[in-house]
């Protein structure tokens, strides 16, 4: 320090205050982009599970229409056999 400059002492202390100052706002922006990656994190996350969700159901109702459509290629239905006895006499007289 000399006496040609008044400013010395100021100076040597400006940069530590500018130092801190500087700290301070790349410490904020630092959590500023580390909660903005989470929520972007934590929408990817949500689009991708809708996303997932679509695909399934879809998927879903394809197997569905294609079953549905191969149980209708066929005609089932229940039926039973019924076995009729054959009359003991002719119905019409004979000779007749």
């Amino acid at each position: 320090m000399t006496r040609d400059d008044p400013d010395a002492g100021r100076k040597g202390a400006l940069p530590a205050v500018a130092a801190i100052a500087e700290r301070i706002v790349l410490a904020a922006a630092a959590l500023a982009l580390v909660v903005l990656g989470f929520f972007f994190l934590a929408a990817a996350l949500m689009a991708g599970a809708v996303l997932a969700g679509v695909i399934l159901i879809r998927l879903w109702w394809l197997q569905r229409r294609i079953r549905k459509a191969e149980e209708a290629r066929y005609l089932t239905t229940e039926y039973t056999v019924v076995d009729r006895e054959r009359p003991p006499t002719p119905r019409l007289p004979p000779g007749g």
